[in-house]
């Protein structure tokens, strides 16, 4: 369980860190996948960085059911996405995607494990 935890939490900081830097570096990338500088992208970034600076922290706290409320929030906001953008195609929607099954197989091994249970 405690692998599934920090696998997914060290993800969303793999993930996040170099996607933050992106935005705000206004790398071509991330103007690609992103679009260019607005005030929508500039929200999305501090989204972004507040559930990577939760997951470095909760690397430490280690407290399954708040990783799970994390978790929980991510899966539905990448599987939106799916809608909101309306194709699967987009590199963020896909990336999103696979980062939501990932995260859902850890709420599984947390909700299998009874760590949800308070």
């Amino acid at each position: 369980m405690r692998i599934m935890i920090t696998a997914s939490l060290l993800l969303n900081v793999a993930v996040l860190l170099p996607v933050c830097f992106g935005i705000l570096t206004n790398a071509p990338w991330a103007q690609e996948a992103y679009g260019g500088p607005t005030p929508a992208r500039d929200i999305l970034l501090a989204v972004y960085a507040v559930i990577g600076g939760a997951s470095v922290a909760l690397l430490f706290i280690g407290e399954p059911r708040w990783v799970a409320s994390l978790l929980i929030l991510q899966v539905a906001y990448k599987l939106l996405t799916l809608f909101t953008v309306g194709s699967w195609q987009h590199p963020v929607v896909t990336a999103n995607l696979l980062i939501a099954v990932f995260h859902a197989a850890t709420l599984v091994v947390l909700w299998r494990g009874d760590a949800l249970v308070p």
